[in-house]
């Protein structure tokens, strides 16, 4: 009976091991980000005006965060005229209260898809490294914050 258990582990731990290879290596940012997220202390939280520091401080991936944020700004534009435009369709056409909130959040997602593709598309973000121009934030983030101690 131990010998099936301890075969029946090595089977569940060799098809996590791929499993999670799988996922990392279509979604490389959990490797990316894992030492920003899963640290012991977390980063205290940062302010516009750092943000604006940073891009005026570092000339390569200043001006991508910059861009990367105006984006961001589309797409929550897109959600919130997604949310309420649906939301209220919904609620002159049903007058179901849970309707209009399914609406609301099916619209705020579609929405947010597509305004983060007209953003995508306006902005040429995928010519762009957006990803390493986070890190590069997060690293000098990270150093400053150092230097405070």
């Amino acid at each position: 009976m131990g010998d099936s258990s301890s075969s029946s582990d090595s089977f569940l731990k060799k098809n996590l091991k791929e499993f999670k290879e799988f996922w990392a290596e279509r979604f490389p940012f959990t490797d990316v980000y894992s030492r920003f997220i899963s640290r012991q202390e977390s980063l205290p939280s940062w302010s516009e005006s750092d943000v604006n520091e940073f891009i005026a401080s570092d000339s390569v991936h200043g001006p991508i965060l910059k861009t990367t944020r105006e984006a961001a700004n589309i797409a929550l534009a897109g959600s919130a005229i997604g949310a309420v435009s649906t939301a209220g369709f919904a609620w002159k056409y049903s007058r179901s209260l849970h309707g209009a909130g399914l609406a609301f959040l099916g619209g705020g997602v579609f929405g947010w898809t597509f305004g983060q593709e007209i953003a995508n598309h306006w902005y040429q973000l995928y010519r762009l490294d957006t990803m390493a121009a986070q890190v590069k934030f997060m690293e000098w983030w990270e150093k400053k914050c150092q230097r405070r101690s």
